[in-house]
């Protein structure tokens, strides 16, 4: 099964580009809905929380006050490391279940959406890396109008995220969302068609002979981290 590594800019349209995959039937392993969902009450991880950072990181009902902690964290590098050691491994961990359920079920296919997926760097261990783009002025605009930001707010916090056009080094496929949502749509239908075209047939085989499968995914891994290396020294 094909891993495809999802992920974008903020206000570039990721989240756009994941719906409309889901709409297609697609399997989505949402990053996003894995982070809340590893920190529901009764988790191991929120209970590492609690016991680390205390039970006033908690709501009454048990929830995770994230505001709270955020203002914990804030000005605190070793705790924010700390947090993320819980963090991390839990949703990296969920990211793969599931990965491998999606497997299990026989999908030639999936999609892992995951927003930091080139700082993780979770881009290491997917098959095809695909970023969603649009121009860095475009990027400004939305984001402001989207959150009603002005332009030096917005320009923060695009500062302070790897800028979309180095992600898109990282990118075996581009789709650039600088257009109207009519060219988004024809561009995801392009991106289905050219995943179906890279499965094949062969898909088939890792499922049905899983020794082939892990065998083939850990030679795409190796060519992938050596290509990388390489395209790296040369820059």
């Amino acid at each position: 099964m094909l891993v495809v590594g999802l992920t974008g800019g903020i206000a570039t349209g990721k989240s756009s580009v994941s719906n409309m995959l889901k709409a297609k039937g697609i399997p989505v392993v949402d990053a996003d809905i894995i982070a809340r969902q590893v920190f529901e009450p009764g988790t191991p991880a929120l209970a590492k929380i609690a016991a680390f950072f205390g039970p006033e990181v908690l709501q009454a009902d048990g929830t995770l006050d994230r505001k709270k902690l955020g203002s914990i964290i804030f000005n605190d590098e070793a705790k924010r490391r700390k947090l993320n050691s819980i963090v991390h491994p839990a949703v990296r961990k969920a990211l793969l279940w599931g990965v491998v359920k999606q497997w299990v079920r026989g999908s030639k296919y999936c999609i892992m959406d995951v927003p930091l997926l080139i700082e993780g760097p979770l881009w290491k261990w997917v098959g095809t890396v695909v970023v969603v783009y649009c121009s860095a002025d475009v990027q400004l605009a939305r984001l402001m109008q989207r959150d009603g930001s002005s332009r030096e707010d917005a320009s923060s916090r695009l500062n302070s995220q790897i800028p979309i056009a180095d992600k898109v080094q990282y990118a075996d496929r581009v789709i650039d969302n600088s257009g109207s949502l009519a060219d988004l749509e024809a561009r995801v239908e392009s991106l289905v068609q050219a995943l179906d075209r890279q499965v094949g047939w062969t898909w088939r085989l890792t499922w049905l002979l899983p020794p082939w499968g892990i065998c083939s995914a850990l030679i795409t891994l190796a060519w992938r981290t050596l290509s990388r290396s390489i395209k790296t020294k040369k820059e």
